[in-house]
């Protein structure tokens, strides 16, 4: 499993790749797991948490609620017992195992939804779970005696949430994708300007490694290239 430290010694923990990325934060004897992976690969998100969780899971946060994100949400209380962390706007979809599918940010992925989306918002439901902690503004988890800060980073849904770690590295959910080369765009997103402008929050904390739910890490200047191409791109 791929992993990263911080200088403050916090450790990251890639603990589920392929469809969707799980990251598992260890710092100071508090233990925050990061998404929950779709529902098919449950049975690996419990090998590998079996593995790397060293005592209590305190915290769920999960980015958002789409299917691939929080479908295994209801096991992982179930099991753990962590607080579940989710932004408010997301909250009543986390409740009903229903969260609308995004929109299309190019043409390939607008067809997609225009024709699929309805009958696959069918097929993705999963069970419902009720979200301990809602926040509607960044978040700061130190009083807890780790330095992770949670920040709403809205643009691929309005509750979108990315997680600070030690002002150094950002695990920022579907605010970035990581599957193509040199490019940040999620191919899905309700709010493509909202999103652009989250990138620059995202800048803004200093962070210099933004680890996105799908695909591989982006660099700091990789992020500012793409963010000065979509820019570029909404003035024409």
């Amino acid at each position: 499993m791929k992993q990263w430290t911080t200088r403050a010694g916090t450790r990251i923990i890639k603990i589920l790749g392929g469809r969707s990325n799980v990251f598992l934060v260890s710092g100071n004897g508090i233990n925050l797991l990061i998404d929950t992976s779709p529902a098919f690969m449950v049975k690996r998100l419990q090998k590998n948490l079996r593995k790397h969780l060293r005592g209590n899971l305190d915290f769920l946060v999960l980015t958002h609620t789409h299917f691939d994100h929080a479908a295994n949400t209801h096991l992982i209380k179930k099991i753990y017992h962590p607080k579940i962390v989710v932004h408010t706007e997301e909250s009543r979809f986390l409740a009903s195992g229903d969260s609308p599918l995004p929109a299309g940010t190019n043409l390939f992925s607008s067809w997609l939804v225009r024709n699929f989306g309805r009958r696959a918002s069918q097929v993705v439901r999963y069970t419902g779970a009720v979200a301990d902690i809602n926040i509607d503004k960044e978040t700061d988890l130190s009083e807890y005696g780790i330095n992770v800060r949670i920040l709403p980073t809205p643009g691929h849904t309005a509750g979108s949430l990315s997680i600070i770690i030690d002002h150094e590295l950002a695990l920022v959910g579907d605010a970035l994708f990581g599957a193509f080369r040199r490019s940040c765009l999620p191919p899905f997103a309700d709010d493509t300007q909202e999103l652009i402008s989250s990138w620059q929050l995202l800048l803004d904390t200093g962070c210099d490694l933004f680890l996105p739910s799908h695909g591989s890490e982006r660099t700091r200047s990789i992020l500012e290239s793409c963010m000065k191409k979509e820019t570029g791109k909404m003035k024409h």
